[in-house]
């Protein structure tokens, strides 16, 4: 597959004619004839626009966080047109009503696609199902991500709607009963330094049991965030064995591990930074396709709730900025996998499992992200279009710089160059 391409006009209010897009050599050009303005980007590549199958929004309910409008807009700054919006809201969308709220906004703040997420109970609180039928027309599909559903036969029920509904289940994936107010990956660093740990079980014995419910019903099944070698081996044989299961990872799991952490917030997610050991599984998991694709979990808070330590800090990152540079640079750039394999991981494949997405073809959607590959910078996370501003990667210095992203041939993003 040829990324590069070259022709592709301007016209009319800066909007791109997908009719004149052609793939020949290393550079791309636009022209708007209006404004006479020349966009020229000699030796970039573009791509597709890439597609995130989880990120937080967080409105409405926690617009001091993020708000759909900035956090979209972030999402474009990072070379994503299409993005799946995770249920933890207020009021969570649990109803056609309530998720009516969030629709109302995206239709007028979202400068790219958002398909959100109904929840899979009410309320998020694992005692009754949603109104799965009330959303199933305006939704993606059915999650409680951030709560993993601890009833099995609730998740049983859940899965068997879905699947009569032709929907996919999400699923965060988490033990409650095994927590015990752990906040980091129960590990070397966690005993070295007085935490609480989480340990690995409770998310791969989640994982066993919806894989064994999704062989029973023939749901679609994807599971979040996975960040355990027990995981990476569960998911690997499922497939084998015809489970229709798909998986994402976060870039932060594969390039980090709990050796990795200090004491800031700006290092707790959920779940947590795993071992060296289940870092290299997971990369395992990319390079054999266990591992269908990269999802950042973008998790904005505010400065204040991500200042509290390691303890106390709310768990969760930004990420839909740095997903690609950090991913570019630490496994293309390295050998371990080619560009194609990258667009799998961040295009083809969520677009293939959730229906969203285009590709730069003649006579389609002009969705794309322009990238200068050789632009060497530094991740700043001052910098940042979204409002969270928690990164590990802050300091970072990576190849790949998004300069334009278009979005139904509207540009949504343009760097200053």
């Amino acid at each position: 597959m040829n990324f590069k391409v070259t022709n592709c006009n301007v016209y009319k209010n800066r909007r791109f004619s997908s009719e004149t897009v052609s793939v020949k050599h290393g550079s791309f050009s636009a022209f708007d004839t209006e404004a006479e303005k020349v966009f020229s980007f000699p030796d970039c590549v573009i791509f597709p626009g890439f597609i995130d199958a989880h990120v937080h929004l967080r409105e409405p309910g926690f617009s001091y966080k993020e708000t759909i409008h900035s956090g979209t807009k972030a999402c474009a700054a990072g070379g994503y047109t299409e993005v799946c919006s995770m249920p933890n809201l207020k009021p969570v969308p649990d109803s056609e009503e309530h998720l009516q709220e969030q629709l109302d906004i995206i239709q007028k703040d979202a400068v790219i696609g958002v398909h959100p997420f109904g929840s899979i109970t009410v309320g998020q609180l694992g005692e009754s199902l949603s109104d799965l039928d009330g959303m199933a027309e305006n939704c993606i599909g059915f999650s409680d991500d951030g709560k993993g559903v601890q009833d099995e036969e609730m998740m049983r029920q859940a899965m068997l709607k879905a699947k009569q509904l032709g929907k996919i289940i999400s699923a965060h994936c988490e033990v409650n009963e095994l927590l015990h107010g752990g906040y980091i990956h129960d590990g070397e660093y966690c005993k070295a330094h007085g935490h609480k740990g989480i340990c690995s079980e409770s998310e791969w014995k989640m994982i066993e049991r919806d894989l064994r419910l999704a062989k029973e019903t023939g749901c679609k099944y994807h599971v979040c965030h996975i960040s355990t070698k027990e995981s990476v081996d569960l998911i690997r044989k499922a497939k084998a064995a015809g489970v229709d299961v798909t998986c994402e990872t976060g870039p932060h799991y594969l390039v980090l591990c709990d050796k990795d952490l200090q004491e800031e917030g700006r290092f707790k997610m959920n779940p947590p930074l795993r071992s060296e050991e289940d870092k290299k599984a997971l990369i395992e998991g990319i390079l054999d396709g266990t591992i269908d694709m990269i999802a950042t979990d973008h998790a904005p808070h505010s400065a204040e709730e991500k200042s509290k330590g390691l303890a106390g800090s709310m768990m969760g990152i930004t990420g839909i900025e740095t997903a690609f540079p950090i991913m570019y640079t630490h496994f293309v750039k390295t050998g371990l996998i080619t560009l194609e394999k990258l667009m799998d991981l961040l295009h083809n494949n969520a677009k293939m499992r959730f229906g969203i997405g285009t590709d730069i073809e003649e006579n389609a959607p002009a969705d794309f992200t322009v990238f200068d590959l050789n632009q060497e910078f530094t991740i700043d996370s001052k910098n940042f279009v979204s409002m969270g501003k928690a990164t590990p990667f802050d300091g970072w210095e990576v190849y790949g710089k998004c300069l334009l992203t278009v979005k139904n041939g509207n540009i949504v993003w343009e760097a200053e160059r």
